[in-house]
C-alpha cells in the first residue's frame, strides 16, 4: 500500500513534466465532429474524391464537337425514360461533366459527357418546367481525355447506337493515335478484333448507309455481313450500283411507314453483289389507331396464311383489336 502511495504521489508531483508520448488519451469524437474528421481523414488519403458541381442553364452550354452522340437525332421519344425520370425527382441526380470554354461570350461550358441530359433539361424548360437547372462538373481534360472519357461512360449504354460509336471511334484513331490501332485498343483497354469492328462500320460507303432507314439501325453485324463483298473491287461495284434502287425503294417504305428491316437491306445488297435477283419484298400491313399509333401488324407467309403481330395489348381494347383484324384481313385477301 505504501509503495502505491508513493507511486501516485510521484505521478502528482511529475504531472508537469509529462511527454508528449504520455499525454492523457482524449475520448474518441462523436457526432458532427466525427464525421467531419472521418471526411477530412478520406480526402486527405485520396479515399473519397470531393467535385464541384454547378446549376447552370443549359443554354450557357454547347456540345462538344468530338461528343459520340448524335445530338440533332435527340427527340422527344428518344428522351422519353429521362424526361420521365426528371419530372418524377424533381431535379436532375446525375451531374453532366463539362470543360470551361474561354473566348467564346455564348458559352461558359462545353458538354463532354451528358448531351442526353443537356437535350432533356432543355426541353424540359421549354416545357411548362422553366425553374430545372442543368447539373454539371466541370473538369480539366485534354481532348484525348475527353475522348475517352465520353467512351467509358457511353460504352455499355444501349442508347446509344453502333453507328454513332463507330463514327466517333473512326474520327478519334486519327485525331488522338496517328491512325494506330495497336496505340487506341491499348488506350481504351479493349481488344483489337472488338475495335476493327467498328471501325469497318465507319467504312461503309455513303450509298449503302443512304439503303438503310436511318443510320442508327445499322449494327456491326451487318457491316460484318457486306465488309468481304465491299472489299471485292467486282461485288463492290455491283453492290453500289444495286444500292440506289434499294434506297429508293427504303424511301417509299419510310412515306408509307414500312421502312425495310436492316436485315432485308443486308440480303438485298448481298444478292446484288452475288449477281442474284433480289428477292421481292413483302411489306407488312399495319393497322393503326386514330392517334396514330400501332394496333396491329400482319402480312402473307409463303403458304398463304397470315401472321398478326400485335405491339401491346394494354394501348387497345378488345373490340378495337377486332375491328383491327377484320381490316387487316380485308387488306392482305
Amino acid at each position: 500500500m505504501a509503495a502505491g502511495n508513493k507511486g501516485f504521489a510521484d505521478l502528482i508531483s511529475n504531472a508537469g513534466n509529462l511527454s508528449a508520448d504520455r499525454a492523457p488519451r482524449l475520448p474518441p469524437r462523436t457526432g458532427i465532429l466525427s464525421s467531419r474528421e472521418n471526411r477530412l481523414a478520406e480526402l486527405a488519403s485520396g479515399a473519397v474524391v470531393s467535385r464541384l458541381h454547378e446549376a447552370v442553364d443549359p443554354v450557357r452550354c454547347r456540345i462538344w464537337e468530338g461528343h459520340n452522340r448524335d445530338y440533332a437525332a435527340l427527340n422527344e421519344t428518344i428522351c422519353a425514360d429521362l424526361i420521365e425520370s426528371l419530372r418524377a425527382q424533381g431535379r436532375q441526380e446525375v451531374p453532366a461533366i463539362v470543360r470551361r470554354v474561354a473566348n467564346d461570350p455564348r458559352y461558359d461550358f462545353e458538354v463532354i459527357c451528358g448531351a442526353r441530359r443537356h437535350w432533356t433539361i432543355s426541353w424540359l424548360r421549354a416545357n411548362n418546367y422553366p425553374d430545372f437547372k442543368f447539373i454539371v462538373e466541370p473538369r480539366e481534360l485534354t481532348d484525348e481525355e475527353a475522348f475517352r472519357l465520353a467512351d467509358l461512360e457511353n460504352r455499355s449504354r444501349k442508347d446509344l447506337s453502333d453507328y454513332e460509336r463507330a463514327t466517333d471511334y473512326a474520327r478519334a484513331i486519327d485525331r488522338y493515335y496517328s491512325g494506330s490501332q495497336q496505340k487506341m485498343v491499348e488506350r481504351l483497354e479493349v481488344s483489337k478484333s472488338w475495335l476493327s469492328r467498328y471501325l469497318e462500320l465507319a467504312k461503309l460507303p455513303a450509298a449503302i448507309v443512304g439503303c438503310f432507314e436511318s443510320p442508327h439501325v445499322i449494327g456491326i453485324s451487318h457491316a460484318a455481313q457486306l465488309a468481304p463483298m465491299l472489299n471485292a473491287p467486282k461485288s463492290r461495284d455491283a453492290m453500289l450500283n444495286a444500292a440506289s434502287a434499294i434506297a429508293v425503294e427504303q424511301g417509299r417504305g419510310v412515306e408509307e411507314g414500312k421502312p425495310l428491316s436492316p436485315a432485308i437491306v443486308v440480303r438485298q445488297l448481298i444478292a446484288a453483289a452475288q449477281g442474284r435477283a433480289p428477292k421481292r419484298v413483302v411489306r407488312p400491313v399495319v393497322i393503326r389507331n386514330e392517334k396514330g399509333g400501332v394496333i396491329l401488324k400482319g402480312e402473307r407467309t409463303s403458304r398463304g396464311g397470315v401472321t398478326i403481330a400485335i405491339p401491346s395489348l394494354a394501348n387497345c381494347d378488345r373490340a378495337e383489336i377486332i375491328r383491327a383484324v377484320e381490316a387487316l384481313l380485308q387488306q392482305v385477301g
